[in-house]
């Protein structure tokens, strides 16, 4: 018998909690509910889970930290439930690695539907071993990452990079084609589900960590060149 997906559910409000306990196993998954953010990151380092359903308003802090605790461990998809619609919420749960984000009040067959959205996106937590190079005429820049496409990695300088699953994306859209510019729109599209939901400024912020995260490896290079009014793209050989 095939494993149902495991699903944590990180809520404090046991009303809510039982109604996605409810639908998600009515939709063929395995969930399991703690009430405090505490408890969801030993429930995380306990065994694996393949994907997290996080509110952001749990009463022992936020669950933005939550995420950021989390993201040191673990690249597992993360849901945002929150009852702000604001759009610096939206984009700093993207920042800190949240996949998706629902507002509240919302009906557990969109959660539902969510869940599985994200994990087709992201695999529904499979691993493989098919790494590869990519390299565009042996462009001396691009040699220097590693893709695994199936464990969505990306190595750099033969270091693995802590990537979130948008960084992933638009870090292998750029080394597809070292050169070539991507405008937003583009790399939107390329690295999310539904860009329209996003943001101009959600593509810069993404863009930012990957810079931060790639200088910890290479402190003196910069392979991301951002071209003003146009995009981004990494650089190609000259």
């Amino acid at each position: 018998m095939e494993e149902r997906p495991r699903i944590l559910i990180v809520e404090d409000e046991p009303a809510i909690a039982d109604t996605l306990l409810y639908a998600l196993k009515t939709e063929g998954f395995d969930p399991e509910w703690c009430a405090t953010g505490r408890a969801g990151v030993a429930a995380l380092a306990a065994k694996p889970f393949a994907l997290v359903v996080l509110d952001v308003g749990l009463p022992d802090g936020s669950g933005f930290d939550v995420c950021k605790e989390i993201r040191l461990r673990s690249a597992v998809p993360v849901i945002f439930l929150t009852a702000r619609n604001t759009e610096l919420d939206r984009v700093l749960g993207l920042e800190l690695g949240g996949d998706d984000y629902l507002v509240k009040p919302f009906s557990p067959r969109e959660l539902t539907a969510r869940v599985k959205a994200v994990l087709r996106r992201t695999g529904g937590g499979t691993a493989g071993t098919d790494f590869h190079v990519i390299r565009e005429n042996q462009n001396p820049v691009a040699a220097e990452f590693v893709v695994d496409d199936e464990r969505c990695v990306i190595r750099y300088r033969d270091t693995a990079l802590g990537l979130t699953r948008y960084e992933f994306r638009l870090l292998r859209a750029l080394a597809a084609k070292p050169g070539r510019v991507y405008s937003r729109d583009q790399l939107m599209a390329a690295a999310w589900e539904d860009p329209g939901a996003s943001l101009d400024r959600t593509v810069d912020a993404h863009i930012k960590t990957l810079r931060a995260k790639l200088r910890v490896v290479a402190p003196d290079a910069d392979p991301i060149q951002t071209h003003r009014g146009l995009g981004y793209s990494l650089r190609g050989s000259s």
